[in-house]
């Protein structure tokens, strides 16, 4: 199994010019039928809250399908849906299969409040999951959004409820705070046995500086991969059998205590 980490330097507001431009770049790293191609959050339109002009009016969506069906492949990407009903907006991970198939849609569950995404942007309330199958063996993998990676409570869900073995992370992580990123997503992998493979972009929008560093991460916390600043795919081998012999060799995740320990006042022993 083969996953393709497709680094962008997104063009602000431009979905047209963002859709030819992964195009090109899935194009030229030339997946196999099977493979998983991922795309950063908002890949269309950049990290943008004017959802007046970058919300999705299912070009992106088809985009995305027609790339699917074309190369044979699964792909996952970030858009903009607009809202419903007098809501807000949802920033929102949609996942295709080879036959163009939308098989599972994630809306991001903690909206950047330091950003003022929570100002146009409508919280998820669901966690999830999908089978990526390539082969005999799927793969469970779990979908999370940029600042989802500072929680880990979604992550120990995605994995001990819905049994995940992948954790998908896709992001507009600003320059700024990349050590956090590099060093959040490693503890992700090492936390949850599990892949961890997280894009970001590239390159820079009209408020901040992106520093790219889109990472995969081993179940043990091995780097599998890593990229600099610039646009390009990552592209990384994953085994669905070194996350089970992983567990079964090292069993911490039986361990986990979910309930909260009582508070103690005082000394333990009196």
């Amino acid at each position: 199994m083969r996953a393709h980490l497709v680094q962008l330097d997104i063009a602000w507001e431009d979905r047209d010019a963002n859709v030819r431009r992964v195009r090109d770049l899935v194009r030229r790293a030339d997946p196999h039928a099977g493979d998983l191609v991922v795309l950063p959050e908002m890949f269309d339109s950049g990290f943008s809250m004017r959802v007046d002009r970058t919300a999705d009016d299912g070009r992106t969506l088809e985009a995305m399908r027609t790339l699917a069906t074309d190369l044979g492949v699964w792909v996952v990407g970030g858009r903009t849906v607009p809202p419903v009903g007098g809501g807000k907006a949802r920033n929102r991970a949609s996942v295709l299969d080879p036959d163009g198939d939308l098989t599972c849609e994630y809306d991001k569950v903690h909206p950047f409040g330091f950003g003022k995404e929570p100002e146009v942007i409508e919280g998820g309330n669901r966690s999830a999951v999908f089978e990526w199958a390539a082969g005999d063996d799927p793969l469970r993998v779990g979908l999370a959004i940029c600042y989802d990676l500072r929680f880990p409570e979604l992550f120990r869900a995605l994995t001990l409820r819905h049994e995940a073995e992948a954790l998908v992370v896709i992001a507009n992580w600003p320059r700024a705070r990349h050590a956090h990123w590099r060093t959040l997503a490693i503890a992700r992998a090492i936390e949850n046995q599990a892949y961890l493979l997280a894009v970001n972009r590239a390159g820079n929008d009209p408020h901040l500086s992106y520093a790219g560093g889109s990472i995969a991460v081993g179940p043990k916390g091995d780097l599998l991969g890593e990229f600099g600043e610039d646009e390009g795919v990552l592209s990384v081998a994953l085994d669905p059998e070194a996350v089970r012999s992983w567990r079964a060799e090292f069993p911490a995740l039986r361990d986990v205590r979910t309930e909260s320990p009582e508070p103690t006042r005082g000394l333990a022993s009196e």
